[in-house]
């Protein structure tokens, strides 16, 4: 759904790019290359900033069997997040849950001036 970056954007205040396929860091800012409908766009984004990777920014790696049984050898450290200085009280509250309303059905007109006649009805236009 790509809402996990834009969320987090949001809620630290700070700048974001999406589905980047290129990244270049710059001093305070970074130079990123992404699609858009149109083609490829490429923007600039102030440092902090969270930047969603497109499939094509990297190419994955894959663990080979003797590097997995090395891992699961390895002590695996659990940490809390009070361990780590992270505020986990929920930020939203369900007031009510309901469905949305059904649809209404749509009307046809036989002209442009029909139509613009029931727009002008209903104070669409």
């Amino acid at each position: 759904m790509n809402a996990t970056g834009q969320m987090l954007s949001a809620l630290l205040g700070w700048s974001q790019a999406t589905f980047a396929s290129e990244l270049s860091v710059e001093g305070d800012a970074a130079t990123v290359t992404r699609e858009a409908d149109g083609g490829l766009q490429t923007i600039k984004v102030k440092l902090p900033a969270i930047v969603t990777a497109d499939l094509r920014l990297d190419a994955p790696r894959y663990a080979r069997l003797p590097n997995i049984m090395k891992a699961k050898k390895k002590p695996l450290d659990t940490k809390t997040a009070a361990d780590l200085g992270v505020d986990v009280t929920p930020r939203l509250t369900v007031v009510k849950p309901a469905e949305p309303p059904a649809r209404a059905g749509g009307e046809m007109v036989g002209s442009v001036d029909e139509l613009v006649a029931k727009l002008k009805e209903k104070g669409l236009v």
